[in-house]
C-alpha cells in the first residue's frame, strides 16, 4: 500500500523540530545525542528535499525563515498530537473492562454523565473513554457512539435516542435581538458549526424544514460543538440544539429555547458495538440504551 502521508524522512523533521525550538543546531545536537554537523547535515537534506531555505544562519545561532515558521508550527501541532496519543495509551490501565470513543460534545453533555450514574450500580466495572473529534481515531474500542443510522450490514449497534433540534440562546441575547417568532431569529446572529464530518443539520436545514428561507444575520462559523455552545453562552449568537444533548444546559438557566419551533432530528444518535466487545461491554451498551 502506498504511504499517504507526504512529507521527508522522519530523521530530517525530528532534527529540523529539535533546531527550530532551541533556534540553535548545536543545541539540538545535545538534546539528540548526536554532532553538530549531523544536525546541519540532516536540515541541509530537508532544505534540498522542500527546495527551499528553511533558516538563516547566524554566528551565534539560527533564526526561521517564513516557511521554516511554517513548516515548524505544522510539525508541533503533529508532535503535540502524537504526543497526547502516547500520554494516553501509557496512562490507560490494562485492567479497563470497557472502552468507549465518542466526540467532545457528546462525551462532555450526555456519557460522562452516564458513566457516573453506571459506576454506582457496577463499581466493579471500569469504563474508559477515548475522546475525539477526528475520525477513525477511535479504532481501540469495544463502544463508539455516533450520530446516523447504520447502514454497514451486520453491525450491532444500540439506539441512543433521536431527539429534536431547537433554537437556542441566551435570555440577554433573547432580548437584545426581540426574538420571540422565527421571523426575527431570521435576521440575528447564527452560531454555525461545521456539518460535513459529523452530518450534524445546519441552519439552512433547520429553517428549510420549517418552511422558511435561508437566515440572513451575521453568521459566526466554528468547527466544534462545544465551542459553538460556549459561543452562544456569551452572546455571540443563537445555536442549534439537540435537545437530548443539551439538557443540563437548559435546566441549568445557561442556555434557553429561542422560540417554540422544532424539527425532529432526521436521524438519531446510536451506539456501536464492536467485534472485541466483551460481556462487559455488552452489559454497559444495554445500560447505556435502557437509562433514563
Amino acid at each position: 500500500m502506498q504511504r499517504p502521508y507526504e512529507f521527508s524522512s522522519m530523521t530530517t523533521l525530528v532534527c529540523f523540530e529539535a533546531a527550530a525550538r532551541n533556534a540553535s543546531f548545536k543545541k539540538a545536537a545535545q538534546e539528540l545525542n548526536v554532532t553538530p554537523a549531523a544536525v546541519s547535515h540532516q536540515i541541509k537534506a530537508l532544505e534540498i528535499d522542500l527546495k527551499c531555505s528553511l533558516f538563516l544562519r547566524h554566528h551565534r545561532g539560527v533564526e526561521l525563515t517564513e516557511k521554516g515558521a511554517l513548516l515548524f508550527i505544522a510539525i508541533e501541532r503533529g508532535f503535540e498530537t502524537i504526543s497526547e496519543a502516547i500520554t494516553q495509551i501509557r496512562e490507560r490501565p490494562e485492567t479497563v473492562d470497557v472502552t468507549i470513543g465518542a466526540t467532545t460534545a457528546f462525551s462532555s453533555l450526555w456519557l460522562t454523565p452516564k458513566i457516573s450514574a453506571f459506576w454506582k450500580i457496577h463499581p466493579s466495572i471500569t469504563v474508559s473513554q477515548v475522546v475525539s473529534d477526528v475520525p477513525g481515531m477511535t479504532g481501540r474500542c469495544d463502544l463508539t457512539i455516533h450520530y446516523g443510522n447504520p447502514q454497514e450490514n451486520g453491525v450491532e449497534y444500540r439506539k441512543l435516542f433521536q431527539d429534536h433540534i431547537i433554537a437556542l440562546g441566551t435570555t440577554r441575547f433573547a432580548a437584545e435581538y426581540r426574538i420571540s417568532r422565527l421571523e426575527a431569529l431570521l435576521k440575528a446572529p447564527l452560531i454555525h458549526s461545521s456539518s460535513k464530518e459529523t452530518g450534524w443539520t445546519s441552519w439552512h436545514d433547520w429553517f428549510a424544514a420549517l418552511g422558511f428561507p435561508a437566515p440572513k444575520g451575521r453568521s459566526f462559523y466554528v468547527n466544534n460543538y462545544m465551542i459553538a455552545l460556549q459561543a452562544a453562552q456569551d452572546d455571540v449568537g443563537a445555536v442549534l440544539g439537540w435537545d437530548g444533548l443539551i439538557g443540563s444546559l437548559v435546566n441549568e438557566g445557561r442556555l434557553v429555547k429561542l422560540v417554540q419551533e422544532s424539527i425532529p432530528s432526521p436521524v438519531g444518535f446510536h451506539l456501536r458495538i464492536h467485534r472485541r466487545a466483551t460481556a462487559k461491554a455488552r452489559l454497559f451498551a444495554d445500560w447505556l440504551a435502557t437509562s433514563p
